[in-house]
C-alpha cells in the first residue's frame, strides 16, 4: 500500500453526514476540505478534525455554479494538495407532491445533486488522472428507488448512479474508481426537518422507521461515514461503478 498522504474534498462536510465522513477520512490520514455553501458553517468539522490531530480546510462553495467550483479546487490544490479522494454529498430536500412542486423546487435540487457533481467530478479528476489514482464516491439515496413527494429527490438521487457508473467506465483506466453509496434512512438535521413537516416528534418518526429496518434502529452519520472510508481507500481499486445500499437490510 502507498504511504503517500492524499487530500480529499467532502461536500456538505459542514454537518451531519458529510461532517462524519470528512473526519472519518481524516482518521484514516488524509487531509480534508471541509466545503459547504459557507465557509464560516465549517468551523465545527475543522475543529474536531484539528483537535484529533489531523489537518483541514474549510472551503465556500456553491457546487451549482461552475466558477465557484473551479475557484474551490484550485484553493484546495494550493493549500493542501491534487484532490484526488472526491466525497459528492452536498444535497437539499424540496419535498413536495407533484401537483405541488414549483419548478424552483425541481431546479433546486436537481442543480445542488447532480449538477454540483457533475462541476465537482469534472473539477478534480484531472488531478485523479495525473497521479494515477482517483477515488470518487457519490451520495445516492434508496429514494432513487421511488419515495411519495419527492420527485425530483428521487429522480436526482437515480441520477447520480447513472452518472456514478458512467465516470467508473470512462475514468477506470486512469486508476480512477466511482461508487455511489445509497443510505436508507439517516438520523440526521435534514430528516428531522421531514418528521417536523409531517408534524411528527423525531424519535417517534425514528421509530416508526426503525421498525421497518431488519436490523431494527435507524442509521446513523457514522454508519455511511465506514462505507465512505472503505471506498475512498488504497485497496478499493477493484471496486468500481458500484451501488451500495447502506440501509439496514433490503428496501421493499
Amino acid at each position: 500500500m502507498s504511504s503517500t498522504v492524499r487530500t480529499a474534498i467532502v461536500t456538505g462536510a459542514a454537518r451531519g453526514i458529510g461532517a462524519a465522513v470528512a473526519k472519518r477520512l481524516a482518521a484514516d490520514g488524509m487531509q480534508v476540505a471541509v466545503l459547504d455553501l459557507d465557509a464560516a458553517a465549517c468551523a465545527d468539522t475543522v475543529s474536531a478534525i484539528e483537535a484529533a490531530g489531523g489537518k483541514a480546510l474549510a472551503v465556500g462553495a456553491n457546487v451549482a455554479d461552475e466558477a465557484s467550483v473551479a475557484a474551490a479546487v484550485e484553493k484546495v490544490a494550493e493549500e493542501l494538495g491534487d484532490p484526488t479522494v472526491l466525497i459528492n454529498n452536498a444535497g437539499i430536500t424540496r419535498d413536495n407532491l407533484l401537483f405541488k412542486m414549483t419548478v424552483d423546487d425541481w431546479d433546486a435540487v436537481m442543480s445542488v445533486h447532480l449538477r454540483g457533481a457533475f462541476l465537482m467530478a469534472r473539477a478534480t479528476q484531472k488531478y485523479m488522472v495525473d497521479n494515477k489514482f482517483g477515488r470518487i464516491v457519490n451520495l445516492s439515496s434508496t429514494s432513487a428507488q421511488g419515495n411519495r413527494g419527492q420527485v425530483n429527490y428521487s429522480a436526482a438521487k437515480a441520477g447520480m448512479q447513472g452518472f456514478t457508473k458512467t465516470l467508473s467506465i470512462e475514468l477506470g483506466k486512469f486508476g480512477v474508481t466511482a461508487n455511489a453509496i445509497a443510505p436508507g434512512f439517516i438520523a440526521t438535521e435534514m430528516t428531522a426537518a421531514t418528521a417536523e413537516r409531517v408534524g411528527a416528534s423525531f424519535e417517534d418518526y425514528k421509530a416508526a422507521a426503525a421498525s421497518q429496518i431488519p436490523v431494527a434502529r435507524v442509521g446513523e452519520p457514522e454508519d455511511i461515514a465506514h462505507t465512505a472510508s472503505f471506498l475512498a481507500s488504497e485497496g478499493a481499486g477493484f471496486v468500481s461503478g458500484q451501488v451500495i445500499y447502506v440501509a439496514g437490510g433490503p428496501k421493499d
